[in-house]
């Protein structure tokens, strides 16, 4: 067509050789390796009853019990003051079982730390360790609890710091670890000892991202507190667990929607704290 440019191509090949040449070996096994990954999801869902109808039929069921669990309505005034009795128990279960567990982690992220311990045996010790009560649930460490504790939020709160312990542990030390390492170095070479250097170095700069994880978790835990309460730990979640098994789904509605309207307070009120943490903390420097 008149008034259009032309290509040369051959200027363009020389320039650009990597668009123009034919798919090479890596290219091929890319894409093999995608319709392979393609392939094994399709048939691992096949495997599990997904193409057999019944999720189809499911969502009939399910649409039906949605129904039948709307308006969220309590059985009496009563019953609403024991649910929220409940449910601050919750609350408490989780900020105590987050608190404790990062109280217990801070000392051993530094142990676990590379540029904070040098003796690869303590830290291979400290980061197993950590894995080891990093893989096993939360309801596992509940059930276990009451077995030894007893019934009651206290075994709640104590499954809650247990599970949390070796998550906490491993991210503070990857938050150790990546900290700076110029002000440790500045304080050691003013005639300062390394202890001092983790204090005023590290500790000051990693603790906004401690404080932002606590918080999260704090937040997390308030809904695994409400599933640990079925195994009896304590809390909201047997109320709602009794109120499923018995079928008074619009009992089990207005838990559920306590338990929403909670974790949504806690979460503005975390996400404001995470703001003025870092918000001091970038004023500071």
């Amino acid at each position: 067509m008149p008034g259009l440019p032309t290509v040369d191509l051959a200027s363009l090949r020389s320039r650009h050789p990597q668009h123009f040449q034919r798919m090479d070996g890596r290219r091929r096994a890319t894409i093999a390796t995608a319709a392979g990954m393609v392939a094994l999801l399709v048939f691992a869902l096949a495997q599990l009853g997904f193409f057999d109808g019944r999720l189809i039929d499911g969502m009939g069921r399910l649409a039906g019990m949605v129904a039948m669990m709307l308006p969220p309505l309590p059985r009496d005034m009563s019953q609403v003051r024991l649910l929220s009795s409940a449910l601050l128990e919750t609350v408490a279960i989780s900020l105590l079982g987050t608190l404790g567990a990062a109280l217990l982690a801070f000392p051993l992220a530094f142990l676990a730390a590379r540029n904070i311990t040098a003796q690869r045996i303590v830290r291979f010790l400290s980061r197993r360790s950590l894995d080891t009560i990093r893989s096993v649930d939360i309801l596992v460490w509940a059930l276990i609890w009451v077995n030894v504790v007893g019934l009651g939020p206290f075994a709640g709160a104590l499954a809650i710091m247990t599970a949390d312990i070796g998550t906490f542990g491993k991210l503070f030390s990857e938050a150790i670890e990546a900290a700076d390492r110029r002000p440790v170095e500045g304080i050691v070479s003013t005639g300062g000892g390394r202890l001092l250097g983790v204090r005023f170095g590290i500790i000051p700069e990693v603790f906004p991202v401690l404080a932002s994880q606590v918080l999260y978790f704090f937040e997390s835990n308030t809904r695994s507190a409400s599933i640990i309460g079925i195994v009896g730990a304590g809390g909201i979640g047997l109320h709602l667990a009794e109120a499923i098994r018995t079928l008074e789904l619009q009992q089990t509605s207005f838990i559920i929607l306590m338990i929403l309207i909670t974790v949504a307070i806690i979460d503005f009120v975390s996400s404001r704290l995470r703001f003025a943490v870092i918000g001091r903390r970038g004023g500071a420097a």
